[in-house]
């Protein structure tokens, strides 16, 4: 390792706290997190198996779903492993390259899984709005490619940030990063020199992602509102609207613990770092974990199938 004369390193490797503060409990809080990793895993690929058993499942709104819930499997994959490590074996070290790329795939992911939102908020829109161009208009063809689509956004907007890291930021206060993943703010933070374009370009992004998809979510919805106020029953409005009550409670698991974490880490400068951290962790596993729950309990075919599975495991022929 190389030490300048300002006292800053060049490092090839850091030194994740896991979560400051509540080091003597890292053993006791494993127990939650890997749990919920568990539950978060088995979920979704549980979601995966369903909709490629279930013909009556091959729609769009079930292909978007496969799209979460592999997408859920990354992010959460992404960090519980490395967290888990440190909780139970005190493996802090992370390679720079390993730093960046895990950094990749939590922003990536959380671009992509915004965008796939945004498309199923169109499939909602179609489907309420113009139902007999529904089948037309989103066929297997535009759902491939509007997922594409989102994965494409996603590698665009968040490949230049570890790439930023990489070629602007050689030099570096300390090798500690006070969190339990290489979010890319944390690892910033630490670094010695000008980080103005690593700052806005990070704040750019979010504004982006997070803003601009959820206003033009919220269109699709005043929309789909308008249209459902148009109907001649309260019960046809109540049935129209229940077929995206399972799309509405997921952007909600997605968006507010992320607003929540993300408003908590630039204006929370008094709220303890331990609370910054788990909150971080949080927006990344309850999305994993709340989404197959959601799509379970509020959609029929998803729900009967499951049930179909558990009788026959319990009575085999």
């Amino acid at each position: 390792m190389f030490v300048s004369n300002n006292s800053c390193l060049a490092p090839t490797s850091f030194w994740l706290t896991g979560i400051p503060g509540l080091e003597s409990l890292h053993i006791w809080l494993s127990i939650p997190f890997s749990s919920m990793y568990l539950v978060a895993v088995v979920g979704n690929v549980i979601i995966l198996a369903v909709v490629k058993a279930e013909r009556s499942l091959h729609q769009p709104m079930y292909f978007f779903l496969c799209m979460l819930a592999v997408i859920d499997l990354v992010l959460s994959t992404s960090t519980m492993p490395k967290l888990l490590a440190i909780f139970w074996f005190g493996a802090h070290h992370i390679d720079l390259d390993a730093c960046l790329a895990q950094m990749f795939f939590i922003h990536c992911f959380a671009t992509v899984e915004s965008g796939i939102f945004l498309a199923m908020a169109f499939d909602r829109y179609v489907a309420i709005c113009d139902p007999l161009r529904h089948t037309s208009v989103l066929t297997h063809t535009v759902v491939s490619r509007l997922g594409l689509a989102a994965l494409l956004r996603g590698v665009l907007y968040i490949g230049p940030l570890p790439l930023m890291i990489r070629l602007r930021l050689s030099l570096y206060r300390t090798q500690i990063i006070a969190h339990s993943y290489c979010e890319h703010m944390a690892v910033v933070t630490v670094a010695c020199g000008d980080t103005t374009v690593n700052d806005f370009y990070g704040m750019g992004i979010g504004f982006l992602v997070l803003i601009l998809d959820s206003l033009a979510i919220t269109a699709s919805y005043v929309m789909i509102f308008r249209a459902v106020m148009g109907l001649a029953t309260p019960e046809a409005k109540l049935k129209t609207l229940g077929t995206c009550s399972s799309h509405i409670c997921a952007i909600l698991v997605f968006y507010i613990p992320i607003a929540i974490s993300s408003l908590t880490h630039r204006f929370g400068h008094h709220v303890p770092p331990h609370i910054h951290i788990l909150l971080a962790n949080f927006y990344l596993l309850i999305p994993p974990i709340l989404n197959p729950v959601v799509y379970a309990v509020r959609t029929r075919q998803i729900r009967e199938r499951l049930l179909y599975i558990l009788k026959a495991g319990a009575h085999p022929k």
